[in-house]
């Protein structure tokens, strides 16, 4: 197991390398989230504006 941890003597660059790629998915997931939610708020916010045009677009076919 420990030869595994140690990757062939590179593991001061292998570790490393790896959190670096899971922080920066961790970050573009996060921030997917808040682009997402606040994309559903606006949306919503503009929806309330003009119910009226909202209606009439649910009785046609599609």
């Amino acid at each position: 197991m420990s030869e595994f941890f140690d990757m062939g003597g590179y593991a001061a660059f292998v570790w490393p390398a790896y959190g670096i790629v899971l922080l920066v998915l961790g970050v573009l997931a996060l921030r997917s989230v808040q682009h997402l939610r606040r994309a559903e708020r606006e949306l919503a916010a503009l929806q309330a504006l003009n119910p009226r045009r909202r209606r009439s677009r649910q009785g046609k076919g599609g």
